[in-house]
């Protein structure tokens, strides 16, 4: 393209998607808001994803189009966000697209905002080119929005003025009278999951169904913690159970490369939105491991060795960092990358495979998706074999040659686009995914990928003192947000009990003080989503609801409170709780939005078992394997050999006279050391 516009200076894949557009895009920086103002044009600001698959076609419809193009220039300062970069604009302008058009957001995002304070005043999603779909096309809204913008200023000053006075309430004040926090709305979110549990296909609602790893994590948590009682709670671990492995069986599975995608477009999770992302695969991975160690069920292990193995393959850059997401369209066609002709894959195996193949995964069946087949397990490998009259682990080890097969053969396809750009809080999800399945799965080089991104995040990342968000060739970017720290405090807690570094604890206290420096509300408690010396915005955002990933409150309380129970240290115990307090009228209205501050409020109500482990290195870490062999979510183990460096003195004191040793502490009493394995992993299972 001889000509290309100011996002070619960009990093981002998916605004290097559009420097070659005609439209004069420029990223969302001073010199754009201060054009907008100088000439008096309203501001076209669209905000997607290098993944988003209606995004690419918006694009392809309209933005490559010149004589839309050419409408956009001469109408508004058109503006390009990626919202993996930036987050913040995008949550502030999805809250403002909801508040405006009362609908639910997406991407792409289209928003039109004024000039002299950036308040939207009309928006919508994806716009097509020509008018369908009940939308109008998208040259016709330009020049109506173009018109009310110079005819109605007084309109939209009114409109935006009330526009920001509703994102200010949306998050409710803390009651001064909450009294005493309590499990109640555990049980709440529990009754609530149970009622949209579909109990033939796993999952909560219809469709489109999302994994929610958060709700998985937390049933699972809920079963474990009745499992001793008089009535354990066993239909809690049938939901977690059940949905893990109608997901395993199902197309939102890939079953040849392993990993999921985003989420599945029927209630049977046959068919997915074919996108991959990071952050679904990192919190997936954690909970198929722990479900793996709960349940014993191989299937569970099987799924959560693979999408780690995908995770490394795939996804890992050479610098040992995690990139973003694979696209949902290859060749311009959405899934093409993953489906099959029936033919092709018979002529790829051999007859016994194929044999065991094709009632496995459909292919004896009609087509599923668009005249081709996307895989999904159909019928039971037990009943396959016995209908070839073979053993059904003949019958497995027969799959498993036709998958590697397969695989071998889809390698050579045109791969969809991968989004490259390396994202802190991502990463610091897969850290913690890694870390649990390391440490769960007895997979050291698990483990050791973990470490490795923490030592990338350490060294590009964290600069004097601070977190920044984005890095992509050589360049870090973009000041941290609340999820970065939050995240990464979360993944550090996990890494240091697969394995002790003294430098990962030093990190994640600078971390838990950073939280409490830039990001908490002193007023009313929990933690804004930008920093306090971030770019002024429309809106300073705080939230506790999970969403595709979990809430960053909601992890600052966690972390906070566990590194606060770890070291002793009142000001982070003090700042969970005012978190907690902050966010308990949405946890009492709606609890099962909450999930990941429903396990903060779990601990900080009744304080996990936290055991460090001293000794010699090979010892305690022998102890601290053993201890990782017993799904025990309320327990926390920490392995630190004598001769640990830089400890601070609460790990410091705890130190036997000779030999091994475990310290058990609750809240803030630690009990005298325990010099025998098999006594501490008795005292500690709950």
């Amino acid at each position: 393209h001889p000509q290309r516009n100011r996002l070619a200076a960009e990093t981002s894949p998916y605004l290097l998607q559009h420097a070659a557009n005609p439209v004069d895009w420029h990223p969302w920086d001073d010199a754009a808001l201060a054009l907008a103002r100088r000439e008096d044009k309203p501001i076209l600001l669209s905000i997607g994803y290098s993944a988003c698959h209606w995004c690419h076609v918006m694009a392809h419809e309209s933005f490559e189009d010149p004589a839309t193009a050419a409408l956009m220039n001469e109408l508004f300062v058109n503006i390009k966000v990626d919202r993996e970069e930036r987050p913040d604009l995008d949550r502030i302008y999805q809250l403002a697209h909801q508040l405006l058009t009362q609908r639910a957001g997406g991407w792409p995002l289209t928003m039109f905002l004024s000039p002299q304070d950036r308040r939207p005043f009309f928006g919508g999603t994806y716009f097509p080119k020509e008018a369908r779909f009940g939308l109008p096309a998208f040259a016709d809204l330009l020049r109506k929005v173009a018109e009310f913008y110079r005819t109605r200023r007084t309109d939209i000053q009114r409109q935006g003025e009330a526009l920001e006075q509703a994102l200010a309430e949306l998050t409710p004040r803390p009651a001064a009278d909450v009294g005493a926090l309590s499990l109640a709305p555990l049980e709440a979110a529990r009754s609530a999951l149970a009622a949209e549990f579909d109990p033939e296909f796993g999952g909560f609602g219809t469709a489109p169904k999302f994994p929610q790893p958060t709700n998985l994590e937390l049933l699972l948590r809920l079963w474990r913690a009745s499992a001793a009682g008089a009535s354990p709670d066993l239909h809690s671990l049938y939901m977690a159970a059940l949905t893990l492995t109608r997901m395993a069986e199902g197309g939102l599975y890939d079953q040849l490369g392993g990993g999921f995608s985003r989420y599945a477009v029927d209630r049977s999770w046959r068919v997915p939105h074919f996108e991959k992302m990071l952050y679904d695969n990192a919190q997936l991975l954690g909970v198929y491991a722990q479900a793996a160690l709960a349940t014993g069920d191989p299937l569970f292990e099987r799924v959560a060795l693979e999408t780690a193995q995908w995770m490394l393959r795939e996804m890992r850059s050479p610098q040992d960092a995690f990139w973003s997401s694979l696209d949902a369209d290859s060749q311009g066609h959405e899934g093409r990358f993953y489906l099959w002709d029936a033919a092709e894959v018979e002529g790829a195996l051999t007859a016994e495979q194929f044999a065991v193949f094709a009632p496995r995964f459909g292919l004896d069946a009609g087509p599923n998706f668009e005249g081709r087949w996307h895989l999904h397990a159909q019928r039971p490998l037990g009943e396959i074999a016995r209908t070839l009259g073979i053993e059904e682990r003949t019958a497995e080890a027969r799959l498993d040659e036709a998958r590697r097969a397969l695989l071998q053969r889809r390698a050579q396809r045109v791969r969809p686009g991968r989004d490259d750009k390396v994202l802190t809080s991502w990463n610091a999800l897969a850290i913690a995914g890694l870390a649990v399945a390391g440490r769960m799965l007895a997979r050291p080089e698990l483990t050791q990928a973990a470490l490795d991104a923490i030592d990338f995040l350490r060294t590009r990342l964290w600069r004097d003192g601070r977190l920044l968000a984005v890095y992509k060739e050589g360049r870090a970017r973009f000041t941290g947000y609340l999820d970065d720290y939050a995240f990464l405090l979360h993944a550090l807690l996990e890494a240091l009990q697969a394995r002790w570094r003294s430098e990962d604890l030093h990190l994640a206290s600078a971390l838990a003080d950073g939280l409490l420096a830039h990001f908490e509300d002193r007023e009313l408690g929990g933690f804004f989503f930008t920093a306090d010396d971030h770019e002024t915005l429309i809106h300073r955002y705080k939230s506790f609801g999970d969403e595709a990933i979990p809430a960053g409150n909601a992890l600052a309380a966690l972390g906070l409170n566990r590194l606060g129970l770890l070291l002793a240290e009142p000001r982070w115990l003090e700042a969970a709780a005012r978190a907690l307090r902050a966010a308990w009228p949405m946890l009492e209205r709606y609890p099962q939005a909450h999930a990941a501050s429903l396990i903060a409020l779990e601990e900080h109500l009744e304080p996990p078992a936290i055991v460090v482990i001293r000794g010699p290195a090979a010892e305690a870490a022998r102890w601290r394997d053993a201890l990782a062999r017993i799904y025990a979510p309320k327990r926390l183990v920490f392995a630190i050999e004598n001769e640990a460096p830089g400890l601070p003195p609460a790990l410091q004191s705890k130190r036997p006279a000779d030999g091994t040793a475990g310290f058990i502490c609750r809240g803030m009493t630690c009990s005298e050391p325990v010099n025998s394995l098999e006594a501490l992993i008795a005292l500690t299972r709950g």
